[in-house]
């Protein structure tokens, strides 16, 4: 059971840390919910303690497993042929594993696409997400300023752009 104070990981939204246990009523119905305070603006969010399994609310990862996002931004992406629906679809796919690796990996194949032709508007949406994700995982891990992680990545991502 997880407690105040643990620091998790909710899919699509990001990592953020347990403030708090409450009841509320939803809907006519009374349940307990966890209250996570993200790092990017401190926005609240209330899960159903109930649901936790369902939505994949996990640990963050532990600060060796650092490195293994590290490699991933480093390493080039792989070139991928198919139309910006089927590249979104596929990011997105990966967004919702709640995974940092695939997240990373969605960061470094959009922002190297990026860099060689300018993304959709719907891809570029897909990278902020990805990268907010991302970044929101590492602040906690590494106990750094949103600011210094985000340009940490940027940095990690251009190494492995053909011409940079």
């Amino acid at each position: 059971m997880l407690a105040i104070g643990d620091k998790v990981v909710y899919p699509m939204h990001g990592a953020g840390v347990i403030q708090a246990i409450e009841e509320h009523e939803v809907l006519g119905e009374r349940q307990l919910y966890y209250i996570l305070t993200m790092p990017f603006g401190g926005m609240k969010v209330m899960i159903p303690m109930q649901s936790v399994d369902n939505i994949g609310l996990r640990d963050i990862i532990a600060e060796p497993e650092v490195q293994r996002v590290i490699d991933i931004l480093q390493t080039a992406p792989v070139p991928v042929n198919v139309s910006w629906n089927r590249r979104f679809n596929a990011c997105l796919v990966k967004l919702k594993t709640g995974s940092i690796y695939e997240v990373a990996e969605v960061v470094k194949n959009l922002m190297s696409r990026d860099q060689v032709k300018k993304l959709s508007t719907g891809e570029r949406r897909l990278l902020d997400t990805a990268k907010q994700i991302l970044v929101s995982e590492l602040v906690l891990v590494c106990r750094r300023d949103p600011g210094s992680v985000e340009e940490w990545v940027h940095d990690l991502c251009q190494e492995n752009t053909p011409g940079n």
